[in-house]
């Protein structure tokens, strides 16, 4: 079972693995590489139609693209949350002005956007924002308040926030997305939050009356709840197969380390390494199934693919356990060593962690972030199987 990929395709193919090969090892910081992607055409792949990206691409070849990036040896992307995020966001619900402003911006890799959607009170349920935007004398808009476990705050220029507009509104009533310029000293503060990796991908972001502008709200004042979930569908789209790739590297390594450590020759983890293989390929297949039922998939687009509503939120239940899985696996086929720390580490500095300890402690929060497990299963359970909807609220109170 494949997807049949084109001639066309193919040629498509090696002209991205040519070019990503002549700049593998490439040392730029990351802002840097955004432009170097966005000089050469990479960004925004399949938004030719109103000029506002750079190549012609099919959605296909868009994976295409994603796969042959995921098996590069090319710095990790900082601005895939303005390109697959945001950008789709507005093609779909933005005005004219907004495609226009933004979407170029991102193309050339000049602005890095980050996402402020979770609140300390609205992780899961995102319904219950509290954060504010306050229209002021002016038309504009001041936002007041928190967002957490937002990726890449401390070196984004922008932020989309999902923010309550309209005073004493509830639940998805009276939400707006705002366009939010992160420059704003006294106003904007970002505090990076210190995983359990040592490392500090995500930040708190506190608003203070941070200024956003009136034509900076997407799809109309009151729509928030409509266009954050038209946003959150584009998530789960042709990144998925890219992910995919880093997971088959990541199992051959735990393979060849278990045939080191001689963890292989208990039947009990060599079952265990064939059913992630396994699981891999499935999730795999799913993912190509999803894409190719997509009407015009292989005309362009930006979408995630597929009719089916439940097909993002089963593909999230799958990756997240399979990637948590694989992570305690690696750990077991290291045996005790596994726990080992590095041995000089002083209190208050990062410490340095083996591939095996960053991806058993990080892969703990992949059933958590993106919609957590118990979101999916409510989603398919009501959304796709028709069941009744969970009591909410004071209604569970009663």
């Amino acid at each position: 079972m494949d997807f049949g990929f084109s001639d066309e395709d193919e040629a498509f193919r090696a002209d991205a693995r040519a070019w990503l090969g002549a700049h593998a090892g490439a040392g730029e910081d990351r802002r840097a590489w955004e432009r170097t992607l966005g000089a050469a055409g990479w960004i925004g792949l399949g938004w030719s139609e109103g000029g506002y990206g750079n190549r012609t691409a099919t959605l296909v070849q868009q994976v295409v693209w994603a796969e042959e990036y995921a098996r590069a040896d090319v710095p990790a992307r900082s601005g895939h949350i303005g390109e697959k995020l945001l950008a789709p966001t507005l093609i779909a619900f933005g005005s004219e002005e907004q495609k226009r402003r933004f979407l170029p911006a991102v193309a050339r890799g000049d602005e890095l956007w980050c996402q402020g959607y979770s609140e300390p009170g609205a992780g899961s349920d995102l319904a219950s924002v509290r954060t504010k935007a306050e229209r002021s004398a002016d038309g504009s808009y001041r936002v007041t308040g928190q967002k957490i476990w937002t990726s890449l705050a401390h070196e984004a220029d922008w932020c989309f926030v999902l923010a309550r507009s309209e005073a004493g509104s509830e639940r998805h009533h009276g939400l707006s997305l705002l366009l939010v310029p992160m420059h704003q000293p006294g106003r904007i503060e970002v505090r990076p939050i210190r995983q359990m990796t040592g490392t500090s991908e995500f930040n708190e972001v506190f608003f203070d009356g941070a200024h956003a502008r009136a034509e900076h709200v997407v799809g109309g004042e009151g729509n928030g709840w409509r266009v954050a979930m038209g946003l959150l569908g584009f998530e789960r789209g042709v990144s998925t197969l890219a992910q995919q790739i880093g997971f088959a590297h990541e199992l051959a390594d735990v393979v060849r380390a278990a045939v080191e450590s001689g963890a292989a020759d208990d039947p009990v983890v060599r079952d265990r390494l064939v059913r992630q293989w396994a699981r891999l390929r499935v999730m795999r297949w799913n993912a190509l199934r999803t894409l190719g039922g997509s009407e015009g998939s292989r005309e362009g687009g930006s979408g995630g693919g597929g009719g089916d509503a439940g097909a993002p939120s089963v593909a999230k239940l799958l990756w997240g356990r399979w990637h948590r899985r694989l992570g305690e696996l690696a750990m077991e086929v290291r045996g005790a060593g596994a726990a080992v720390g590095p041995r000089e580490w002083s209190a208050g500095e990062p410490y340095a962690l083996d591939p095996f300890q960053h991806l058993f402690l990080f892969s703990r929060a992949d059933t958590v972030y993106g919609g957590s497990d118990e979101v999916q299963r409510t989603i398919i359970a009501e959304r796709v199987l028709g069941l009744p909807k969970e009591p909410r609220g004071r209604e569970a109170e009663r």
